[in-house]
């Protein structure tokens, strides 16, 4: 019992650790803006960078991502979701923009996941412990990577569910106004029928008739 405790101390204070060096937010862009961020890398590092827009508009952002030396290394235009893994050629600051200067009146709510290196094992410097402890180690090793996956596909999982949610949102609210206006030209319609309907049958008074006749 208590090397299953051991275990996930380890591995969530080891996942804490790993997590200070990566960027994962979720950020507003207004429309004509562009919002930029910045990372470390060092040289031969491995770098993921993911992104994916929750809400707004066409659900589409212009990205871009520059080496230290302002060289684009990767570009989309209009692009819903995407991810992208690269190595760093060299040691310095990688930029990563989101553009939504195409767009004149749509706010844009955009996910974002900068992950730098594959992560620090559950257990550094553990091998150099008994032999005994291989098991131990390997079952850390299983629940840290668990942990990471669920955490993963909890954000993807929430991600889905706010954009699915504000589709329907929006569904609901333009079949609403839709209807609305239906009701509205149905009225008019109707009130429309019953005037010229009933003047049509209305019958024409006797001082009418009479003009009519003398003329």
């Amino acid at each position: 019992m208590n090397n299953i405790f051991h275990v996930l101390i380890y591995t969530v204070l080891l996942y804490l650790h790993k997590a200070v060096i990566a960027v994962e937010l979720t950020f507003e862009l207004p429309d004509n803006a562009r919002e930029c961020f910045y990372q470390e890398i060092e040289k031969n590092k491995s770098a993921t960078l993911e992104f994916q827009v929750v809400t707004g508009g066409q659900y589409d952002v212009d990205v871009t991502l520059e080496s230290p030396r302002k060289e684009i290394i990767y570009k989309q235009i209009k692009t819903q979701f995407d991810s992208h893994q690269f190595t760093a050629s060299e040691t310095g600051i990688y930029v990563a923009c989101f553009s939504n200067e195409f767009s004149t009146f749509s706010h844009k709510l955009v996910y974002m996941d900068f992950q730098v290196g594959d992560g620090e094992p559950a257990l550094p410097g553990i091998s150099e412990h008994a032999t005994v402890l291989t098991q131990f180690q390997t079952s850390a090793e299983e629940v840290h990577k668990s942990l990471n996956q669920i955490l993963d596909y909890q954000t993807h999982h929430r991600l889905r569910e706010a954009q699915s949610r504000k589709r329907a949102e929006e569904l609901n609210e333009r079949v609403f106004w839709w209807s609305f206006f239906e009701l509205f030209a149905i009225l008019v319609i109707t009130v429309t029928q019953v005037i010229v309907l009933r003047n049509f049958f209305t019958e024409r008074k006797p001082s009418q008739m009479g003009a009519k006749f003398v003329g």
